[in-house]
């Protein structure tokens, strides 16, 4: 071994010695409050790539969709036909703001979407919620944001939830384990690329 490989070798033994106690201090366990924000593209993607690996354990899982329409039909929506037993899956929006153009309908619907997310929030048995751009509804004010943080916390101690969304509050922000902002650096739209399969849906 020479000289450059040996140094690389000790350098790397001194890192996972680091990286083991690093690791082993960290010794709680509970269920974690998470929020995908930002301008880029990935946020509800992120969240249903979280969701496929916790379905994969068994693990009962629920998405509740803010702001999107059910006419909506997307990829990510037919997991359900594959976990049966463990997904469950509501879309309650009435579609984008600048579509719906009806304020009251548009809160009516949050306010309706946010009942249903408290009977989960109450169960034991439920691993994993999706809160789907409900950002986007405590940025308009079509939920009570303080009332929402109460609630999150009150869920059972190891129930996971990851909130989506542009503009996520500070509060929440604060209120929140793990806080992911993507960032908008190139997207295909600006390019005149539409929409694809697979893809955006």
């Amino acid at each position: 071994m020479n000289d450059d490989a040996l140094h690389h070798k000790r350098k790397m033994q001194k890192r996972q010695q680091l990286q083991k106690t690093i690791v082993a201090s960290k010794t709680e366990e509970k269920g974690l409050l998470m929020v995908h924000t930002g301008t880029g593209k990935g946020k509800s993607t992120a969240a249903f790539g979280l969701l496929f690996r916790h379905l994969s354990y068994g693990f009962k899982s629920v998405v509740i969709q803010f702001i999107k329409a059910p006419e909506w039909k997307t990829g990510e929506q037919r997991m359900v036909e594959f976990f049966p037993d463990l997904l469950e899956w509501h879309t309650l929006g009435k579609g984008f703001t600048w579509n719906t153009q009806d304020k009251q309908k548009d809160i009516e619907s949050c306010q309706a979407a946010w009942s249903l997310a408290l009977d989960y929030l109450n169960r034991e048995d439920i691993s994993l919620i999706v809160l789907d751009e409900l950002n986007i509804a405590l940025r308009y004010n079509y939920l009570d944001p303080d009332q929402i943080i109460r609630d999150l916390q009150q869920r059972p101690k190891m129930q996971h939830v990851v909130i989506t969304g542009r503009n996520a509050s500070q509060k929440l922000i604060d209120a929140a384990d793990m806080v992911t902002e993507m960032k908008l650096i190139k997207h295909p739209f600006n390019a005149g690329i539409k929409a694809q399969k697979g893809i955006e849906y």
